[in-house]
């Protein structure tokens, strides 16, 4: 089935070479703040998603992002950021980039075509119909993830995707497709800037989304991060503090007995 490919698109903009600084600077945000309306208009999709991911990881399921290139980095930082931020296993949320982790720093484009690869990859993990797989890639065409999302299909493994491209297919392939179309790139076919973008806009809504049905937030506080740093352990401080009423030498004394922002405030005694 044919579509359009509208990521590789012309820009709307030409000679970029002889334009200033500032006039490229006005273009690149000027389109830039276009993309949260773009992403705005698929929020119904989204919702649809996180309720299929929530319940998926609610009976014991993981969440998988695989993709290549700037899709796949997206993915890996994401899934990266959900065990210090809302302290689950490091197993529930999964970034997979084509290439393996050596793509994360140095590009590996030809590693994107393997149609089979991609899939192989998510078996390494055991991957099952408990899990969901979202699949990532600006073009919609990508083999390392359309080979995934089909063998997953063939699994009965539900899945999702986040494409730029309508009617693409990684969306034919998808159970819940999220189409954000963001239009053509100020430099023809970057799809690591606008495309990118909306994508990493996307993935906050779906982790942050989720992380807060699954109760790892109480109120608008992250009771369940890690204390990894002296911001942190400051951060947690100040939560315990206005929770419980209590000076900051009291609060650090509860985590440091607790190691918990949520523990030192359940297991609080006046």
């Amino acid at each position: 089935m044919s579509f359009d490919k509208i990521t590789e698109s012309d820009s709307k903009y030409d000679y970029l070479e002889n334009k200033s600084i500032n006039q490229l600077l006005e273009i690149i945000n000027s389109e830039d703040q276009t993309v949260a309306l773009c992403v705005k208009k698929e929020i119904p999709n989204i919702n649809n998603l996180i309720r299929r991911v929530v319940s998926q990881l609610e009976n014991g399921g993981r969440l998988f992002y695989i993709g290549s290139g700037t899709s796949g980095r997206l993915g890996v930082l994401d899934a990266s950021e959900c065990p210090p931020t809302f302290g689950v296993n490091h197993d529930l949320v999964i970034g997979i980039i084509a290439g393996g982790d050596k793509a994360i720093r140095k590009s590996i484009e030809n590693a994107e075509d393997d149609l089979n690869q991609g899939w192989e990859d998510l078996l390494n993990y055991n991957v099952s119909s408990n899990d969901f797989v979202i699949g990532i890639a600006a073009s919609g065409t990508t083999p390392y993830v359309i080979g995934a999302l089909e063998n997953c299909k063939t699994n009965k493994i539900p899945t999702g995707c986040i494409t730029c491209n309508p009617g693409s297919p990684i969306s034919l392939m998808s159970n819940y497709p999220i189409e954000v179309m963001v239009g053509p790139e100020v430099i023809t076919g970057s799809s690591r800037m606008k495309a990118g973008t909306a994508q990493k806009l996307i993935l906050n809504m779906i982790s942050s989304t989720t992380m807060i049905k699954i109760g790892k937030v109480v109120g608008n506080k992250m009771v369940d991060m890690q204390l990894s740093n002296v911001k942190l352990v400051d951060r947690a401080n100040k939560m315990v503090m206005n929770a419980l009423n209590i000076s900051s030498v009291d609060a650090s004394k509860l985590l440091a007995k607790h190691k918990s922002v949520r523990l030192a405030i359940k297991n609080f005694k006046k």
